[in-house]
């Protein structure tokens, strides 16, 4: 059973340089989906996600691995374990009219039946996330906050 990649994307409606930069940043991944998430962006570095407390479940937990790569309002990417090996996450922007084109793919996922749950979780994960960054980036909603008028 050969798994397949995960792939999304989406349209942001916010310039290249701001998508790169809330996808690079500590403060960043903090403001629209994570809590006290670690980034030592360099090839080579770091990057630790956290979760507290999060969604309707109250989920408690952290992720991370090396970043493979770093190509300014390009392209990011990085290892973390969802599954029994590391996978690899891609992130890779593309300035489209008004706004910035994000595609996702993660890759690299073992076969095993397990390792397969894993790939559907976090296919639904990465869809819903890609919609909070969207929401974040277009009108500043943050899940669970409200936004500001």
């Amino acid at each position: 059973m050969k798994i397949p990649d995960i792939k999304h994307s989406v349209f942001i409606e916010a310039p290249i340089e701001k998508v790169w930069q809330t996808l690079t940043t500590k403060e960043g991944w903090n403001s629209w989906f994570t809590n006290g998430t670690e980034i030592d962006l360099k090839e080579g570095g770091y990057i630790k996600l956290r979760w507290k407390n999060f969604g309707t479940s109250h989920d408690t937990t952290e992720d991370g691995g090396t970043i493979l790569k770093v190509t300014s309002n390009k392209r990011f990417v990085f290892q973390w374990s969802p599954a029994s090996s590391p996978t690899t996450v891609a992130f890779n922007l593309e300035k489209l009219g008004r706004g910035t084109k994000v595609l996702l793919t993660e890759t690299g996922y073992p076969e095993s039946e397990r390792d397969l749950q894993a790939c559907i979780s976090c296919a639904i994960g990465w869809g819903e996330a890609l919609m909070l960054l969207k929401f974040f980036l277009e009108h500043g909603i943050t899940y669970g906050k409200v936004p500001k008028k």
